[in-house]
C-alpha cells in the first residue's frame, strides 16, 4: 500500500530554503484544527489542544488505512494573529490568538472526524479548508523566540520592496518535535499569505 506524505508530495510547500524568502501558491488544504488564545508557552488551553489533536489525527490515519489508503500524519502547524501584527515581532505572546492544526488528505471527511472524536472522547476540534493562495515563506532554524528578526525582515523589508501586504494569518509549520529537539536545532517554516498592495 502506498503511503501518502504531503511533505514529500508538496516539497514546494514543506521544504523551503532557510536563506531567502520564496513565493509559493498554496492550494486549498484540509486541516483538523482547534482554536484558542494566549501564550503557547504557558497556556493550559494550548497544551490541551495539542494533546487532543494528535490522538485524533492518528485515529483518522488508522481508519483511512483500514479502508485501503494510508498516509503519514502531518506536522503540527499553527495560525497566529493579533490585533496588531507588531505583537509577533515584539513577542507579546499573551496578545496572540491561534489555531493549532494538522493537515489532512483530501479524502478525510467530516464523518470520519466525528467518528474519531467519539472514539477518543474529544470535543472542540473541527475540520476546515484553508485557502491561502499566494504566500511568502522561509525556513527558520533555531528557537521559536528567535523568529523576530526574520519576521521583521519579512514585514519591513521584503513585503514593501515587492509591493505586497498581508492577506491572511501568520502560519507556522513545525518540522521538529520540540519535546525532543534542542532549541538551536528546531526547524520551522514561517509562511505569510500575501496580496499586491494595489489589489
Amino acid at each position: 500500500m502506498d503511503k501518502y506524505d504531503i511533505k514529500k508530495d508538496r516539497r514546494d510547500l514543506y521544504a523551503p530554503s532557510s536563506r531567502d524568502f520564496s513565493e509559493v501558491d498554496v492550494p486549498p488544504l484540509h486541516y483538523l484544527a482547534v482554536d484558542g488564545h494566549g501564550d503557547p508557552n504557558t497556556s493550559a488551553e494550548y497544551r490541551a489542544a495539542i494533546e487532543a489533536l494528535f490522538p485524533v489525527a492518528y485515529a483518522l490515519k488508522f481508519a483511512s488505512k483500514a479502508e485501503g489508503r494510508d498516509f503519514v500524519v502531518g506536522p503540527l502547524e499553527g495560525l497566529w494573529w493579533a490585533d496588531d501584527p507588531a505583537a509577533f515581532v515584539s513577542r507579546e505572546k499573551d496578545r496572540w490568538s491561534w489555531t493549532a492544526m494538522i493537515v489532512q488528505p483530501s479524502w478525510v471527511t467530516q464523518e470520519m472526524v466525528d467518528t474519531a472524536l467519539e472514539q477518543k472522547g474529544v470535543t472542540g476540534l473541527r475540520l476546515f479548508t484553508l485557502e491561502e493562495g499566494r504566500s511568502v515563506q522561509i525556513l527558520h532554524l533555531g528557537s521559536y523566540d528567535d523568529e523576530a528578526p526574520t519576521l521583521a525582515r519579512l514585514h519591513d523589508e521584503y513585503l514593501p520592496e515587492h509591493g505586497l501586504t498581508f492577506n491572511g494569518h501568520h502560519h507556522e509549520i513545525y518540522l521538529s518535535d520540540a519535546r525532543r529537539t534542542e532549541p538551536a536545532k528546531l526547524k520551522t517554516i514561517l509562511r505569510q499569505p500575501v496580496r499586491a498592495e494595489s489589489d
